[in-house]
C-alpha cells in the first residue's frame, strides 16, 4: 500500500468519525449520515489498497 493512499484512508476514518459523532452530539442526522458515508468510503480505501497488496506478491 502506498503510504500516500494509506494516510488518505487513515484521515478519512478519522474525519468521518468526528463529522459522525459531532453530527449525533449536535442533533443534525444529515451530518452525521456523511460522517458515516466518509468514514466507510475510508474504509473502503483501505481495504481495496490491502487487496492490491495481496496481488502484487
Amino acid at each position: 500500500m502506498s503510504a500516500k493512499e494509506k494516510m488518505k484512508a487513515a484521515t478519512e476514518q478519522v474525519l468521518g468519525r468526528a463529522v459522525k459523532e459531532t453530527g449525533q452530539a449536535t442533533g443534525h442526522k444529515n451530518t452525521a449520515a456523511k460522517g458515516a458515508a466518509l468514514g466507510a468510503r475510508g474504509k473502503a480505501r483501505h481495504l481495496k489498497e490491502k487487496a492490491k497488496d495481496k496481488f502484487k506478491r
